[in-house]
């Protein structure tokens, strides 16, 4: 009888089990002065993802590789992990110099409020780290099967309508977790977001646990509502609410217990594919009533019931523009980084500003913008006018204000299509058909079905594909409509529409046109949505009726991706 073969998922769990790679830094060094070809396999396809670093495709996406998995160059993907998004002008003016001086000049901000790093040699591993680590900012953690960063509001400390600062919070629980031998084996990876702002602008729908403030309507004590299990890739679950009232004191015991409930879920270890948390409840049986009874089963003691909590109505959640502080005469002010894409002289302008006009404090935000905080009345048209220049405007349409786009095809070995640049073209021509337009629109773009440009959750979501045209392979789109979160929360519906990539302007053009035409009163595009049969909307996309596409789901393994979702 012939040896039976390892599958992806007992590999991977074998050498989880025999090496935590946090305590090989030596094993890094020594790759760096032995060059690339010294590296083995499992650091490549494995141990470098704990340290937020990944290998960097070749341009092509998945075309060309093996195994679902596009074809790996010399060069590294770094991701910084930056609890909460909150930033230092001294750190993001070291971060500069590091994309300057070892990514190309190329950083993207991420939808965790990270910031990735591109075209790093293993050479400058090393130096990168040890750079990092003196400016207190660490890639430990940033990628793996471990905590992710934990997101939180941007505003947090300053929001005029928060419930409370969080901020010290997240950096707690960011020690707790982060880096935790503890947690160094997960069966997959593991996100936290923690909010008091109004607006939920962390997306607590999506992560595997969220914790949204809320108040005792008896005592006034302020506390946390609790989500777990949410998750988007190629089968997406809203997070689902447990019926607790988290004190504060208590946030740290809860989401260890959950941590330590997701870590022996030994049944989420036999598929790569299924290993997330979510799927304890979409294929093993778990409901809200048994996640929580398993929770505190580990905490030993029993929480108090839930709090009434209102969801936020459809709002931009990205805190854009010059927006009032709880201090008195101080302003946030909020900058478009188009594509989330920012090069070392914008990073080195945004670090200036603060300094010059503020207290030094930075923040990344959930929509892979940038926010200035704690600049004087009389300091913000001088700021907004520098950054427009530099080419970070304040005000912008709604196309490019609810973009957002995944690393697509440049960088991903995943990727069937290109999605940085064509985000940029994209909200150009529609900026072209609709001046100024500012209906509030989420127009999200992944370049495969896994979801890192979190489409699921888009009023448009378009997913990367390839279709065969005059012979050759090009890029297309396939359209998912009506997604949302917040009060009206919906996973996006697949309307069996593809079209090439260069045809998307006219399709949503057609799908805007009919909108203004009957919607009903004021109602939102996704309500417009709702009240329409995909065949209905497949055929305004189309232009006229057209016979249902399909997905064109993977059919490999989904390897790691290196986007931040």
């Amino acid at each position: 009888m012939g040896e039976v073969k390892e599958t992806k998922a007992q590999r991977v769990e074998r050498l989880k089990r025999e090496k935590n790679a946090w305590e090989h830094l030596d094993e890094i060094r020594r790759f760096a002065r032995e060059g690339h070809g010294s590296i083995p396999p499992e650091w490549l396809t494995t141990y470098f993802r704990t340290w937020g670093i990944y290998t960097q495709g070749d341009g092509k996406g998945v075309i060309g590789g093996s195994g679902g998995e596009g074809r790996a160059t010399p060069f590294f993907m770094v991701r910084i992990r930056i609890p909460n998004g909150l930033l230092t002008s001294h750190q993001v003016r070291a971060i500069a110099n590091l994309s300057s001086e070892f990514g190309n000049g190329v950083a993207d901000i991420t939808v965790r409020q990270n910031v990735q790093l591109h075209w790093v040699r293993i050479e400058d591993v090393p130096e990168l780290l040890e750079r990092l680590y003196a400016i207190g900012l660490s890639t430990t953690g940033a990628c793996g099967d471990v905590p992710r960063n934990i997101t939180g509001c941007p505003l947090a400390g300053v929001h005029a309508h928060e419930l409370a600062d969080v901020s010290g919070l997240v950096e707690e629980l960011d020690k707790e977790l982060g880096g935790n031998p503890e947690f160094y084996n997960l069966p997959r990876k593991f996100k936290v977001s923690v909010t008091a702002c109004p607006d939920w602008c962390s997306y607590p729908e999506i992560n595997d646990i969220s914790l949204i403030a809320t108040r005792r309507a008896e005592t006034d004590e302020v506390g946390f509502a609790l989500r777990v299990a949410g998750g988007l890739s190629t089968q997406p679950h809203l997070a689902v609410p447990l019926n607790v009232f988290v004190q504060w004191n208590q946030v740290i015991p809860v989401v260890r217990a959950i941590t330590e409930v997701f870590r022996e879920s030994e049944v989420l270890r036999h598929s790569r594919d299924k290993a997330r948390m979510k799927y304890l409840f979409l294929e093993h049986g778990r409901t809200a009533e048994s996640f929580l009874a398993a929770m505190e089963a580990r905490l030993g003691y029993a929480l108090d019931p839930a709090e009434p909590l209102e969801p936020p109505a459809q709002v931009h959640r990205d805190h854009l523009g010059v927006i009032p502080q709880k201090q008195d005469g101080f302003f946030s002010v909020g900058a478009t980084v188009i594509r989330g894409r920012i090069t070392p002289e914008q990073l080195t302008l945004a670090a200036d500003l603060a300094e010059r006009h503020g207290d030094g404090h930075i923040r990344n935000t959930p929509m892979q913008n940038l926010l200035l905080v704690n600049i004087p009345e009389e300091h913000v048209a001088i700021v907004t006018r520098e950054l427009l220049v530099a080419g970070l405007p304040i005000e912008t349409s709604s196309f490019v204000r609810g973009t957002v786009a995944c690393t697509g095809s440049e960088f991903c070995k995943l990727a069937l299509t290109e999605t940085k640049a064509y985000s940029r073209w994209l909200t150009e021509q529609l900026e072209e058909r609709f001046p100024n337009y500012q209906e509030q629109l989420r127009l999200h773009i992944t370049g495969c079905p896994n979801s890192c440009g979190q489409h699921w959750i888009a009023d448009i979501g378009i997913e990367g594909k390839k279709i065969k045209t005059d012979g050759k392979m090009i890029d297309a789109y396939y359209f998912c409509v009506g997604g949302s979160v917040g009060q009206f929360a919906a996973i996006a519906r697949p309307v069996g529409y593809r079209c090439p990539a260069d045809k998307v302007p006219e399709a949503i053009t057609r799908l805007l046109e009919v909108f203004h035409e009957q919607r009903e009163g004021n109602e939102p595009l996704q309500k417009f949505l709702a009240r329409h049969t995909t065949e209905t909307l497949r055929t305004i996309l189309a232009g006229a009726p057209t016979a249902e596409a399909e997905r064109d789901l993977a059919t490999a393994a989904t390897p790691h991706s290196v986007e931040d979702r």
